[in-house]
């Protein structure tokens, strides 16, 4: 049975889990790879970009856990780029080229109907007008049995959270201080919607925590 998960998600020690201000030159806001130091040492990112090298530790395992048995990915409009309001043409295919890191179906919320985009490498990005649950539905469809990953952004997640969806999340907290931003867990009562720490795990760079809903 498949489970939606949040995995590898980074997080400031001052509740932030993106910069402000997004743009095309600050895709994660202005300070926001900060929270993604800890990925961007690994193995698992060097060889998604076709590096040598990397780091093997503690992070580099909770990273690729991560990306193990995802049939399917959900994302934010936010996530998939910054282009607002309708879309003005099809030429924006997200902020990674032509091979998406995904693989795998992803189907991107929004509230404006587009085509299917196929890209190179299994993934093709998939544009739900219908809200959280329709996406969710969809996913499972597609995911076969696996799980499917639920990738961001900040909002996104409150949203699935306040509607139980979420079967586990883990948090990459950062030694860091955004300052401003889009705090994760603004005004969510992760206690009172059954959510618990069941793991805590340090890594190199970031203290990697696991929430699971009990049922």
């Amino acid at each position: 049975m498949s489970r939606l998960l949040v995995r590898s998600f980074g997080m400031s020690i001052d509740g932030y889990s993106a910069g402000p201000n997004q743009s095309l030159d600050n895709p994660l806001g202005v300070n926001g790879p900060e929270l993604m130091d800890w990925f961007f040492h690994t193995r698992v990112w060097r060889e998604m970009h076709g590096q040598p090298g990397g780091d093997t530790g503690v992070d580099d395992a909770m990273a690729k856990q991560g990306f193990e048995n995802m049939g399917a990915w959900i994302l934010g409009r936010n996530m998939f780029g910054p282009v607002r309001g309708p879309w003005p043409d099809d030429r924006w295919k997200g902020w990674w080229g032509d091979a998406p890191p995904y693989h795998v179906p992803t189907f991107v919320l929004t509230h404006h109907a587009r085509s299917p985009v196929p890209m190179k490498g299994g993934t093709t990005f998939h544009f739900v007008i219908d809200g959280i649950h329709a996406a969710l539905e969809q996913a499972k469809a597609a995911a076969s049995g696996c799980d499917i990953r639920l990738g961001g952004g900040p909002a996104t997640i409150r949203q699935y959270l306040r509607a139980g969806l979420i079967d586990e999340m883990h948090l990459a907290i950062r030694p860091v201080l955004l300052g401003s931003g889009e705090p994760l867990l603004a005004g969510v009562d992760l206690r009172a919607l059954g959510y618990e720490c069941t793991r805590h795990v340090a890594g190199e760079r970031a203290l990697h925590v696991f929430m699971t809903r009990r049922r």
